[in-house]
């Protein structure tokens, strides 16, 4: 049986390694002061610059479309479509952590 989420041990162990997940996830894409900053794969999107993630707090949004989050996990649910709790445990997974509480 599985336990309930721990979503904030999923964020924080990602934020510690957010740099490296959006070099993977958004390989095109670079980092601008505290930002990364890439084409939306989401959408046929030709040139970075509107599709934005803070380095420091997770928070992104795309500017041209309004789709926006507050967290690496919900970050991870919209890049591969899953939700909330399917990239809280595929993140956890890939960062070698316990996602859930006991």
């Amino acid at each position: 049986m599985f336990g309930r989420i721990d979503f904030d041990a999923v964020n924080d162990a990602a934020l510690s390694s957010l740099p490296a997940l959006l070099s993977r996830w958004l390989p095109d894409g670079r980092r601008f002061g505290h930002e990364w900053v890439a084409r939306n794969p989401t959408r046929a999107d030709r040139r970075a610059g509107s599709f934005r993630i803070n380095l420091n707090t997770g928070r992104w949004s795309d500017f041209a479309t309004g789709d926006a989050g507050g967290d690496p996990v919900s970050l991870a649910a919209y890049l591969h479509n899953l939700s909330q709790a399917d990239a809280a445990r595929r993140l956890a997974e890939m960062l070698g952590i316990e996602e859930t509480t006991r």
